[in-house]
């Protein structure tokens, strides 16, 4: 892994390399106290054909239904914020527009069933999916998922996805696979979606530290091949993602342990990959972790850094965008992020001071924020 000395390429719209003022940074979208015991999870971030942004997160905690997302709409490219939607039976959610519809797609509520909505009046009102014929695409077990990527290639649209086939064991139960459809097919019909076999855990992995694997990502490889690239939970350094293969009509996952683990910084944290044509390289905010302690990995978030690769095999730390001195009770994490022109444009699930007590802790967030990165589709 290389940390890129030469800063000058991008800049943060409101940015501090350690905070110390007691004002969140960014601009706030939503936010809730700690003390209703309802936490903020799951943010993620569309552009509309009509240039507006939507922003979506859910509502996690012993306070909450663990079924609700919220939805949030942004005229001025993200310099105000207001609520457009409350979404009962969404969970873990993507946003994505697709031929000029928007959708969200993830579980019907903590670990739920797989399913999907449309909306044609930006996000205002949401399609109900009641049946296989109007976006309930899996009723058959428990499932987890992350705002990861809908991706278009090939003719077909992909999205990662892991089925929860245990009752306990977070991560290690989970099986990893791969869904997509025809790009032209109806998204809300499930007999137009294929699913990929499930890939499950093997503990003897990483020396035996192979704690499971998540929140997997679609990404087309230079080659044109579409793989799923999943964070992965274990307590050594330096931190990996694992690279799961995916075959050309979406049925056929597998996983060969002795190539797919990949030196990822902030691997064992959700992380979103999308590849920019224009500086030819694939690009993430991740929680990276510039001087290992005695923490778990998934536990430290308090560093959000950009991190490219030109390959998907070898990647650097271009900016370390925001940070603090507490891992404790501060974190940015979740980020989930897009292109607008030659900025990033990120939605992050925020733990910080608030005057009210600040976050829970540092995975418990209190803030959805929004944030730009300007410039960052340079060499």
């Amino acid at each position: 892994m290389h940390v890129t000395r030469d800063l000058a390429l991008l800049a943060l719209v409101q940015s501090a390399t350690v905070a110390s003022e007691p004002e969140v940074l960014g601009v706030v979208i939503d936010h809730i106290p700690a003390s209703t015991r309802q936490y903020i999870g799951s943010p993620g971030i569309a552009i509309l054909a009509n240039g507006e942004y939507l922003a979506s997160h859910d509502i996690f905690g012993p306070g909450s239904t663990n079924d609700t997302t919220l939805v949030f709409a942004s005229p001025d490219r993200g310099l105000s914020w207001q609520r457009r939607a409350e979404i009962r039976g969404q969970w873990w959610s993507t946003l994505f527009v697709h031929r000029g519809e928007v959708y969200i797609i993830g579980t019907s509520r903590e670990y739920g069933y797989v399913v999907i909505r449309r909306s044609t009046d930006q996000g205002r009102t949401w399609t109900e999916p009641t049946d296989e014929h109007s976006g309930l695409l899996l009723a058959d077990g428990r499932y987890h998922c992350a705002p990861v990527p809908v991706v278009e290639h090939g003719g077909r649209l992909w999205r990662g996805m892991e089925h929860a086939r245990g009752a306990t064991g977070w991560a290690e139960t989970f099986g990893a696979f791969m869904m997509s459809i025809p790009e032209d097919g109806d998204l809300l019909d499930a007999s137009a979606w294929t699913f990929s076999n499930e890939l499950g855990r093997d503990p003897s992995w990483l020396g035996g530290e192979f704690g499971g694997w998540l929140e997997g990502n679609a990404v087309v490889t230079p080659s044109g091949e579409v793989v799923d690239v999943l964070r992965v939970h274990q307590p050594g350094y330096p931190e990996v993602a694992a690279v799961v293969h995916v075959g050309d009509d979406g049925s056929e996952a597998s996983f060969d342990p002795d190539t797919g683990f990949i030196e990822f910084p902030g691997g064992a944290k959700k992380f979103t990959i999308r590849w920019d044509e224009a500086s030819r390289k694939y690009w993430t905010l991740a929680n990276y972790i510039a001087d290992p302690t005695g923490r778990h990995p998934a536990e430290t978030r308090n560093t959000l850094a950009l991190v490219s690769s030109a390959d998907l095999a070898r990647w650097d730390v271009t900016l370390v965008v925001l940070r603090h001195r507490d891992p404790l009770y501060h974190a940015w994490q979740y980020a989930d992020w897009t292109f607008d022109g030659d900025d990033i444009v990120a939605v992050l699930r925020t733990a910080y001071d608030d005057g009210l007590g600040g976050a829970h802790n540092y995975h418990d967030a209190n803030y959805l924020t929004f944030h730009r990165i300007e410039g960052s589709r340079g060499p």
